[in-house]
């Protein structure tokens, strides 16, 4: 048995430490090479990039640094899954990563995140546009658009990770052609700009992340158009305007974190469609009005903030429908009269109450420290 003869190796999780060994670069006849989720430490050899059959790379975290070396290029022929991500590698992103596309093999993986790289999104990257499947460089010090080749990913892509960088510009408006989209993650940037109604398009979403950005302007009444979406994150923007009643549309949704805005009016009563919600973030807004009655018939909410708004009225015996709640926060606000007694049925949260205008008798299972 010759080990230059091997064409698969798999060592994930096998508690491996030390650098790599360069004589990796004699096993020519590699399809396959698994050395995430250890402790491997160093650069990465050149002679890596000797393995020119590779399939799949996949050498994820793990602790190695220092910059990607030259000859990358080497294994662009069939590669499909090219994984270093959650390392501590830096420099910039090399552009003949770009030759990858040159293949007639579909990439099913492109990830380098969770590193130090820094500069730009390589324009040479464009030839991989009707190859990769995803793209993810989250968690890194990026800069600079988004940018325009990504728009020919029409293809494949189905995932699209660039939170955690330090990009810059507006979410492009052909980012609605991305139709095969699943995963936007785009959030903890330097983004500003209004979010593209375009975004409507994006009918296969399941996760939106679009926060901690400068986004300025109305949620666009588009989004309603994402039903298959389980978690909508904005917060951390600079968003006005009202929440858009379509947003009701969204049915399957899990999370909606709307927090931290500048969003005004009332709360819709077309949020109480969202029965399968279990986090309802409204907090740090100008929200004002009543909260609306069907909020407590939610029975699924485990997590409801509605703190930091100027909401009004009473808190309704229904509150006690809201059985699953771990956490509520109403303080902040202008809500009035008694507390029913009826918020000791929830679950196992003690209900944040304080700077309301709410009266005595209290219930026993609240504490001084509650309202």
């Amino acid at each position: 048995y010759n080990i230059e003869e091997t064409t698969q190796l798999y060592l994930p999780d096998s508690d491996l430490s030390g650098e790599i060994p360069p004589e990796i670069g004699l096993l020519t006849n590699l399809t396959h090479l698994d050395l995430s989720h250890n402790q491997l430490t160093g650069e990465i050899p050149s002679e890596l990039w000797n393995l020119v059959n590779l399939v799949s790379l996949q050498l994820g975290n793990n602790e190695l640094y220092g910059s990607i070396p030259s000859g990358i290029e080497n294994i662009s022929s069939y590669i499909m899954e090219f994984d270093i991500s959650h390392n501590n590698l830096s420099g910039q992103l090399p552009v003949e990563i770009g030759e990858f596309g040159n293949s007639s093999w579909p990439i099913m993986e492109l990830d380098l995140g969770w590193n130090n790289f820094e500069g730009t999104i390589p324009p040479e990257w464009e030839n991989l546009a009707d190859r990769v499947r995803i793209i993810a460089l989250a968690s890194n010090n990026l800069t600079g658009d988004i940018p325009d080749w990504i728009q020919n990913c029409t293809t494949f892509l189905t995932g699209l990770y660039l939170q955690n960088n330090q990009l810059t510009g507006e979410i492009p408006f052909w980012i609605g052609n991305l139709s095969g989209l699943n995963h936007l993650m785009i959030e903890d940037n330097q983004l500003t700009g209004e979010i593209p109604p375009e975004i409507g398009n994006l009918t296969n979403l399941t996760v939106l992340y679009l926060s901690s950005n400068q986004l300025t302007g109305e949620i666009p009444l588009e989004i309603g158009n994402l039903m298959s979406l389980i978690t909508l994150k904005l917060e951390g923007n600079q968003l006005s305007g009202e929440i858009p009643f379509e947003i009701g549309n969204l049915t399957n949704l899990g999370n909606l974190w709307l927090n931290n805005n500048q969003l005004t009016g009332e709360i819709p009563s077309e949020i109480g469609n969202l029965t399968n919600l279990f986090t309802l973030s409204l907090s740090d807004n100008q929200l004002t009005g009543e909260i609306p009655l069907e909020i407590w018939n939610m029975t699924n909410l485990d997590y409801l903030v509605l703190s930091y708004n100027q909401l009004s009225g009473q808190i309704p015996p229904e509150i006690g429908n809201l059985t699953s709640l771990w956490y509520l926060n109403l303080s902040y606000n202008q809500l009035a009269g008694e507390i029913p007694v009826e918020i000791c049925d929830q679950g196992d949260s003690s209900p944040l109450l304080y700077n309301n205008q709410l009266c005595p008798p209290y219930p026993e299972c609240l504490t001084g420290d509650d309202i």
